[in-house]
């Protein structure tokens, strides 16, 4: 069967949506801050802006002891007490002012005195009168990560605070203070810029394996020997296939997502949702090259030269297919042509179509009673038509679970051809469409029905059919029943 040809196209990235406050990182250092207000809740704000640095002067005729104990040993910046009410003048030069008021007219006199003099104001637990708002914050400094619900939930931010914390290793701190350190010695070592990038390559992929582990000037030498080591070829890119599972973002794996992340070119196909195509980095260029079943399709041959000539650019490319990339995606084509051009490949497993399903549908694809093997098979050959070389008794063995990929065409045929070498046209299976997705469809019936209950369901794609006993549970009463649907 002849596939209408088409040319890659690029994507257009997801546009910035609304933001109810726009994160910013001040820097501090050595420059005042103006505090009014001795309470509590006045001498954290002193702690926090003295833990960045800043030269913190607190006015208030009543000082609480918390603000005693913390001026009398400031995390980093001075912590000057001056026990009386501000004024207007003691505003002239600050860069930044806080407040801490009781009263409505208060705040509202200070926020307007504050403004007057050009400096950015925020008045504790007060928002209508705050040009800034102080978030949560996931301190691994110089690694900072603070985290806003605009004042609406803060102890929903504080709930999210607690589970980066548990995500990042306090690690994270040392390593992010060794890039700070290294960055000088880097640019005199004499690397090109994609020596460099291949430098922060290597460092970040042995912070984020050993977090807990103290960076020393041994790991900077030998990333550098390494990247030096690699002569000519570090200014070759890199490719990198990666599954992108089933359909379901949250299927993606850490390794997928960093991928994504990193990457400045990704070449996606039709059957990628564009929900994983949110986790990469808004910079990157997104091509659809379009491989999809029985629809327009760039030729593959297209697809590996494109790869090699962006790699050769010095891309880091992402080749990102639905699934599993070596499960039915052509992967072993893509990887021939990067090696054969001396290009470095790598490849990220994903989660495969008929894993997510099982998964969806709580359906154990071996089991010691009913099967003792699984087998993936492909629904069409290159050409679009059945494949003339399956094994027609391992598809008809009643101990075998068979996850039959990309049959929409060829089922009827398909179901023929087995139930004549020996297939039972009675054994349990069911159609899965849109596998993990919002909308995933489920059609269940004996193998024999199968392909009169899915034309009358009219499903979407792509589709996925599971063969063999385990399926019966799923099967057995609802077998007459019409197509259900799970999401």
């Amino acid at each position: 069967m002849e596939t209408v040809a088409r040319t890659p196209t690029e994507a257009r990235s997801s546009r910035m949506q609304p933001l109810a406050r726009l994160p910013v990182f001040l820097a501090l250092d050595g420059r005042r801050a103006l505090l009014a207000g001795g309470s509590q809740a006045a001498a954290w704000k002193a702690e926090l802006l003295s833990a960045a640095g800043a030269r913190v002067e607190v006015y208030a005729d009543d000082v609480s002891d918390e603000m005693e104990q913390i001026a009398a040993e400031p995390p980093r910046g001075e912590i000057i007490l001056h026990r009386r009410v501000w004024t207007a003048d003691d505003l002239h030069g600050a860069a930044v002012a806080i407040g801490a008021f009781d009263g409505e007219d208060s705040a509202a006199a200070f926020a307007k005195a504050a403004r007057a003099a050009g400096v950015p104001v925020n008045v504790i637990d007060k928002p209508a009168f705050c040009d800034f708002a102080f978030g949560a914050i996931v301190n691994r400094s110089p690694l900072v990560i603070g985290i806003s619900t605009d004042g609406a939930a803060p102890v929903f931010a504080q709930a999210i605070r607690a589970k980066l914390e548990a995500l990042l290793p306090k690690g994270f701190a040392g390593w992010a203070a060794a890039a700070a350190r290294w960055r000088g010695a880097l640019k005199a070592s004499g690397l090109s810029f994609a020596g460099r990038r291949k430098f922060w390559q290597l460092f970040t992929a042995h912070a984020v394996a050993n977090p807990d582990s103290e960076p020393a000037q041994d790991d900077f030498d030998r990333f550098v020997a390494t990247v030096t080591g690699q002569g000519a070829k570090v200014e070759l890119g890199t490719v990198t296939l990666v599954g992108a599972g089933p359909g379901d973002p949250e299927l993606l794996t850490l390794r997928a997502v960093r991928a994504l992340q990193s990457a400045d070119v990704i070449l996606f196909d039709d059957l990628v949702s564009r929900e994983v195509l949110d986790f990469a980095r808004r910079e990157a260029k997104k091509l659809l090259v379009g491989k999809t079943g029985f629809g327009p399709s760039c030729k593959q041959e297209d697809i590996n030269a494109l790869i090699v000539s962006l790699a050769r650019q010095g891309k880091r490319v992402v080749r990102l297919k639905g699934g599993d990339p070596l499960i039915f995606a052509r992967a072993g084509e893509e990887i021939a042509a990067c090696r054969a051009a001396d290009i470095a490949v790598e490849v990220v497993p994903g989660i495969t179509a008929v894993q997510g399903a099982a998964a969806r549908l709580a359906l154990p694809l071996t089991d010691r009673g009913h099967a003792r093997r699984l087998q993936y098979v492909t629904g069409h050959a290159k050409d679009g038509a059945l494949p003339a070389d399956l094994d027609w008794r391992s598809l008809a063995d009643p101990a075998t679970t068979t996850a039959i990929y990309m049959p929409t065409r060829t089922l009827t045929a398909l179901v023929a051809k087995a139930t004549a070498e020996g297939l039972d046209p009675q054994t349990p299976a069911l159609a899965i469409a849109r596998a993990t997705r919002p909308d995933q469809a489920v059609v269940y019936a004996p193998i024999g029905e199968l392909a009169v209950r899915l034309a009358k369901a009219g499903l979407p794609g792509p589709l996925l059919v599971v063969l063999g006993r385990v399926a019966a549970a799923h099967v057995g009463a609802q077998a007459l029943r019409p197509a259900r649907r799970h999401g």
